[in-house]
């Protein structure tokens, strides 16, 4: 089997970020989201994956290389402009030949992996295997309606009235059946080849399509109150350990982990919280639910529920929570004597102040 990694597209959703970097490097518990995949992925044994790019081909190239630091070979696989996942089977088809795959979308978070849904593929190995989760409110959702023997009946994307509330969590598993679907399909209304309708066709011509229900924690990091969301959940199964320098008046409290290189001064720090390597906190009150990643400065500030990204300086900074602080970022207090905020805003950029 190989794996098919998708990791293109524009992150509009998580603008301003997606302006400076791909959506699928956004950091969890100082890790890309794109390195869970990738280690999903080769918990599977499998080691021949393609990731597909687009315009960030060279910085997920540099973060990930050549993929032997996780024990796999990287093939890079350039998507001019998104055109719909389907397009993407469609290219990386001279890496796929004619084996099994499996199809992963970069920016989704399984953290429990999906080694038994692919050990039902294996055994059974129909046509096409689709991996579903049960959700509230399908209709933002590719949503797949089942037979009682669990094979697929239809999938419909985005359904106002949908007749199931399983919806497709964006990884799927595929024989060679599905480049002859691909083949078939014509744009979708949106212009894209839409991996559902290659899916569909392969259940209107008789092929054997099944679902795997997926019921571990799942969530698609498209949003940033879906990555804060997943930062808060993963920090939770956080295991204590103290690399860093930790001077006699501060306080640790909880599962914190504080990395080689790291330096904590006169702060408390409740857990859960992790700080990256090389990073300095010094007078503040971190925590819980912080995620601090490698050569920040974080001086007299009061943070919890953030990501703080590499190179990223808060100083001064009274109550900050449910933030996202780019990379090399600044935040801090204005020049000025007469107290008041000074911003420089980007597209698409949300700032809440306190009144």
């Amino acid at each position: 089997m190989k794996a098919l990694v998708l990791s293109g597209g524009a992150g509009t959703r998580l603008r301003p970020f997606s302006y400076s970097m791909p959506k699928q490097l956004i950091p969890i518990v100082n890790k890309p989201v794109l390195e869970y995949a990738l280690e999903n992925i080769v918990a599977l044994g499998v080691t021949e994956i393609a990731v597909i790019v687009g315009d960030w081909a060279p910085q997920i190239a540099e973060v990930l290389g050549d993929g032997s630091r996780f024990g796999a070979r990287i093939t890079y696989v350039h998507q001019e402009r998104p055109l719909g996942l389907a397009h993407c089977v469609a290219l990386a088809r001279p890496f796929l030949g004619d084996d099994d795959f499996v199809m992963y979308l970069g920016d989704n978070m399984l953290p429990q992996g999906i080694g038994g849904i692919a050990e039902q593929f294996r055994t059974r190995r129909p046509d096409a295997q689709v991996v579903v989760s049960k959700v509230p409110d399908p209709r933002a959702f590719g949503v797949a309606e089942l037979a009682p023997d669990g094979s697929v009946m239809a999938l419909t994307e985005k359904p106002q009235q949908p007749r199931s509330d399983l919806a497709l969590i964006g990884v799927y598993f595929f024989t060679a059946a599905i480049h002859r679907a691909v083949a078939a399909i014509d744009p979708s209304a949106r212009g894209e080849l839409e991996i559902t309708d290659a899916i569909q066709w392969l259940v209107s011509h008789g092929f054997d399509v099944r679902a795997g229900e997926y019921d571990g924690y799942w969530k698609d990091t498209g949003q940033a109150d879906d990555v804060l969301e997943c930062n808060r959940r993963l920090l939770g199964e956080l295991t204590a350990r103290i690399d860093g320098e930790v001077d006699g008046t501060s306080e640790i409290i909880g599962p914190v982990v504080i990395e080689a290189g790291a330096r904590v001064l006169r702060s408390r720090i409740v857990g859960p919280v992790v700080i990256g390597a090389g990073s300095v906190v010094e007078d503040s009150r971190i925590g819980p639910d912080v995620s601090i990643a490698d050569d920040c400065v974080l001086r007299a500030t009061q943070l919890a529920d953030s990501i703080v990204m590499t190179g990223a300086s808060i100083t001064q900074v009274p109550g900050l929570h449910g933030s996202l602080i780019g990379r090399s970022a600044s935040v801090g207090p204005s020049d000025h004597a007469q107290a008041h905020h000074r911003l420089v805003v980007g597209d698409h950029t949300r700032v809440e102040v306190a009144a």
